[in-house]
């Protein structure tokens, strides 16, 4: 090989652009780069505009959008009264008491459930939250878009129909109310979210209370029942055994019927009852404004770069024919 072909070749080996090395690349992208900023710099303005106005559509919505407040009661499930006698009872007589429909351990009329779980399900129940809506007048308040309040009947007509109980409960369960049990804690949480956050405090309270007095006129029903049926038997046998038995299972339920008497909050302690909340959860123009001229740059760029390329492809177009 002569000595000029030898050194052409070497040159070549080293030199990073004419070898394509990594000095070839970095020197594409540094060039990519600028003209990424040249294109960014020619459209500033229009840039920065979009980013105003998406900060003042975010303003604008938070303004005309309407404000929600949630409103929040802290629960602790109430403790079962159990006598020491229970176990005792529980095995001597509890074919007896199960024929009697008589839970001994205080399980209540939940079947396979605890009273707390029990509650729960009555709370969220569409017959109980149902019962409340009406009796409370809620129907007009969750569609004031379809209630005419002058002559105090729902607007019908043009596609527009009245809406049903159980619209109502769909749209309670779903957009106002929520129970959320926590496991660490044993707490549980009743929240209610609504545009007027006095009457977001007012029904979060009243289901709270609504739903102990429903538990306890059940279990008293439930005990009563279990004592007519429990004093139906006496009178049928002579054993004194029996009747003994039937004694000390009448004065379980006595004394579950007198302690339900006795406690309002029959199956939920109120920790923190719900006040009128202060501030709206949404929107908040401290997350909408921001948001909004984050959309905005980002639109703004986007169409930095549509508008250059398409000037590049007519600049593309012109050199031909400007050859021509």
């Amino acid at each position: 090989m002569n000595k000029p072909l030898e050194r052409e070749l070497l040159r070549r080996h080293t030199d990073p652009i004419q070898s394509g090395g990594p000095n070839e690349y970095d020197v594409d992208d540094e060039i990519d780069l600028i003209e990424y900023w040249r294109v960014l710099m020619r459209y500033k303005w229009l840039i920065l505009l979009l980013v105003f106005l998406g900060a003042g559509g975010g303003g604008g919505a938070a303004v005309n959008t309407k404000p929600s407040y949630r409103a929040e009661v802290s629960l602790a499930p109430v403790g079962e009264e159990k006598g020491s006698s229970l176990s005792a009872l529980a095995g001597e007589f509890g074919g007896l008491a199960a024929l009697a429909g008589i839970n001994l351990f205080g399980g209540g009329s939940g079947g396979g459930l605890g009273r707390t779980e029990a509650a729960i399900a009555t709370l969220k129940s569409r017959v109980f939250t149902g019962a409340f809506i009406k009796d409370e007048g809620i129907m007009p308040i969750l569609f004031a878009e379809r209630w005419n309040a002058t002559t105090k009947s729902w607007i019908v007509g043009e596609g527009k129909t009245a809406p049903t109980e159980t619209d109502a409960f769909e749209s309670f369960d779903k957009g106002v109310r929520a129970v959320n049990p926590d496991k660490k804690t044993g707490l549980i949480v009743l929240s209610i979210e609504w545009d007027n956050p006095v009457l977001a405090a007012e029904w979060a309270n009243k289901l709270v209370a609504r739903i102990n007095a429903h538990q306890k006129q059940s279990a008293i029903l439930e005990a009563q029942k279990s004592i007519d049926y429990l004093n139906s038997q006496l009178r049928q046998t002579s054993v004194v055994e029996m009747q003994q038995a039937i004694f000390r299972l009448v004065e379980v339920q006595t004394k579950q019927i007198m302690l339900a008497n006795v406690r309002d909050e029959f199956v939920f302690k109120i920790i923190d009852p719900a006040v009128v909340p202060e501030r709206n959860i949404k929107p908040k123009p401290s997350t909408l404004v921001p948001l909004g001229a984050v959309l905005g740059l980002v639109l703004g760029i986007f169409l930095a770069f549509l508008l250059s390329f398409i000037k590049r492809q007519k600049d593309s177009r012109k050199e031909p024919a400007e050859s021509n």
